[in-house]
């Protein structure tokens, strides 16, 4: 049989190489490594955490939803249905089986942020040593098994255990919000879960479905839709019900973040085309960019921070997406610009004191060209954290360095782990603590900045900057 490899998470990965700069890392590591977490941005489900049922099966819980995991082992031959994605409670030769092609295929995962996340995992909460491979897939499958029987790897547990003080989740508009009152109204429960107000599928008026769900989005505010008036206050009752309910943000998340005003004709007459389906793509187009207008006009009123998360084209592999649905590894990023189409907005509200506007992107072109410029003179922007393709080492570098030197660090969001999967949250923030400490050691190291004012950064970036930014 072929030797099995040790698998040992290396203490110092991922902080600088050179062992001056190493010391000082390691030192303001360590200042921020235990840390709440404060997770603004996120996509677990609430109804988790309430149910506290136990996870299944390592491959339920590791690879199959994780979109993450599943695209790279798609690019290399395996199919999504041998991952079991949309194939529901899979039995446990099923998942045995997803399991050995994860491990199988390890070596693909070489060099990416997914293998720091899963070894993070492996080790640090399942007390895996085994590297995953053919040979030692069903030995660690046991292991993991073994570990959710136990009440100690139910979801409750993890969530104190990974030591999470705020977890944000991702809602439509229509819920009723009630894993999220039954949260807080559970004394048992010690954690913080807040709703986020997720509105994209109703303003994009060309899309299919479109009517129906504004239809849906009346009954649930108690308000007619049948105008352009009635849409626009239903929507500010459904941000209402949020906020009772704990939310402090909305995200958005469109092709672009174009911001145009229409006339009140103009979006009545549009919006009547479009629950008659008669609208066109561009008018569609038009009427969300104005809407997405009025959505900053309503977080000035309630006071929900703006997040934007655009800039990708959603479900790039048609058949993939009849077969498999949204959200299964082919959303594919595009060139982003904020500086214009952000203008309309800015010009109205960049200035008010109730908004916060949170700019994320997927083109790092941006970053020093548009966003942080942008951050650096307006009081409500803010530069969002590496997202989704740049949640990366060498990126989480780039974008410090880009951003930096124009906005410092009080102007950006802090980290966001944007994660359904939830063991996964420990090791993304843990992976933006090493980077961000590896970066401000370097400024120590270049006499740029004084240790103690880098110490200061570290544990602001960790819990003062997504407190603040994300009004928690």
């Amino acid at each position: 049989m072929p030797p099995t490899h040790t698998l040992a998470p290396h203490p110092d990965r991922l902080l600088p190489s050179e062992p001056a700069v190493r010391a000082i890392a390691r030192r303001l590591y360590d200042a921020v490594r235990h840390l709440p977490i404060v997770s603004p941005h996120g996509h677990v489900a609430p109804r988790t955490l309430v149910d506290d049922v136990p996870f299944t099966d390592p491959a339920a819980l590791l690879v199959t939803p994780d979109h993450y995991v599943t695209r790279l082992l798609h690019a290399s031959g395996v199919s999504l249905a041998d991952l079991g994605v949309g194939r529901g409670v899979l039995t446990e030769v099923e998942s045995r089986a997803v399991w050995r092609r994860l491990c199988e295929n390890w070596h693909v995962f070489r060099g990416t942020p997914v293998r720091y996340w899963l070894e993070s995992e492996l080790a640090e909460i399942f007390d895996v040593g085994l590297r995953p491979s053919a040979e030692s897939a069903d030995a660690i499958y046991d292991q993991i098994a073994e570990r959710l029987d136990k009440d100690a790897y139910r979801p409750r547990a993890l969530f104190e255990r990974f030591g999470i003080e705020v977890l944000a989740t991702t809602d439509d508009p229509c819920d009723d919000l009630a894993p999220h009152a039954a949260l807080t109204a559970d004394p048992t429960f010690p954690g913080r879960v807040v709703p986020t107000f997720r509105p994209d599928r109703y303003l994009e008026a060309a899309q299919p479905g479109w009517a129906s769900a504004v239809a849906r989005l009346g009954e649930a505010a108690g308000i007619e839709t049948g105008t352009y008036a009635g849409w626009v206050a239903a929507m500010e009752a459904r941000r209402s019900h949020f906020v009772a309910h704990g939310a402090t943000s909305a995200d958005h998340s469109h092709e672009d973040v174009g911001t145009q005003p229409l006339e009140d004709g103009e979006a009545e007459r549009i919006y009547a085309a479009a629950l008659a389906g008669e609208v066109t793509a561009a008018a569609g187009a038009a009427l969300r960019r104005h809407m997405l207008l009025e959505m900053a006009r309503m977080s000035c009123d309630d006071g929900l921070v703006m997040t934007l998360h655009s800039g990708v084209r959603r479900n790039h592999h048609r058949p993939t997406s009849d077969v498999f649905g949204p959200d299964t590894g082919h959303d594919i990023p595009l060139r982003g610009e904020f500086t214009d189409p952000l203008r309309p907005l800015l010009e109205r509200f960049g200035t008010h004191p109730n908004l916060h506007l949170v700019l994320f992107t997927l083109d790092e072109s941006v970053f020093s060209r548009e966003l942080a410029p942008l951050a650096g003179f307006y009081p409500s922007v803010y530069v969002g954290a590496p997202w989704w393709f740049l949640d990366a080492p060498e990126a989480v570098r780039r974008f410090r360095s880009a951003v930096t030197e124009t906005a410092g660090f009080s102007r950006t969001s802090g980290f966001i782990d944007d994660t359904r999967a939830f063991c996964s949250i420990p090791a993304r923030h843990d992976m933006a603590r090493r980077l961000d400490s590896g970066y401000l050691a370097h400024l120590v190291a270049e006499h740029r900045l004084d240790e103690d004012e880098a110490l200061e950064a570290a544990v602001d970036l960790v819990s003062r900057r997504p407190r603040e930014v994300f009004k928690l």
